[in-house]
């Protein structure tokens, strides 16, 4: 038996139901930043020196340090097709491990992305300590690809990614035209 000629709780359950989908609507994008607010405690495990001898081949050891660090927070296998926010950054390491600056060269598209990746590198440190590195200090250019659900890889290790064929370079790219 039908009341009022409506259907499903009449015309306020519906514009109740209406404004509550709305609300949660408008709350999306915070949903979607909420694994950014806070960077996790690092799990470092005991450092040795890093056995590199290159600014390059350093990158890969911090690459690594900070995958042992936030185990937790590394995407593991071939990233979606799309991927929530890249950054690049710039960083130097001391000669004790420390970071002594970290400059962002790539901005990511997503905001909250670029202060929650600078710190959870500050946090990673101490890294190992690049004594083989002439100058006992390293300035070394990573960049980091963030799933929308806060997990990362590096450019150094990543595993790919869905629908794009892995990039040969015969040979080192140049800024200087032959």
């Amino acid at each position: 038996m039908r009341f009022g000629g409506s259907r499903g709780g009449g015309g306020a359950g519906r514009r109740a139901r209406a404004a509550a989908m709305a609300a949660l609507a408008g709350l999306m994008p915070a949903w979607a930043a909420a694994q950014f607010n806070m960077v996790p405690p690092p799990q470092c495990p005991p450092l040795a020196p890093a056995a590199s001898t290159t600014a390059d081949a350093y990158r890969v050891e911090a690459a690594r340090h900070v995958y042992e660090c936030f185990p937790g927070r590394v995407y593991l296998g071939v990233l979606p097709p799309l991927v929530y926010g890249v950054i690049t950054v710039e960083a130097e390491i001391d000669q004790r491990g420390l970071v002594t600056s970290v400059n962002v060269v790539r901005k990511p598209a997503a905001e909250e992305v670029e202060p929650w990746m600078l710190a959870l590198l500050r946090r990673a440190a101490p890294f190992p300590v690049p004594a083989k590195v002439p100058g006992g200090v390293v300035r070394f250019v990573e960049t980091f690809f963030v799933d929308r659900s806060g997990l990362f890889q590096t450019h150094s290790l990543t595993e790919g990614q869905k629908g794009v064929p892995p990039v040969e370079v015969a040979s080192p790219l140049t800024t200087t035209p032959p």
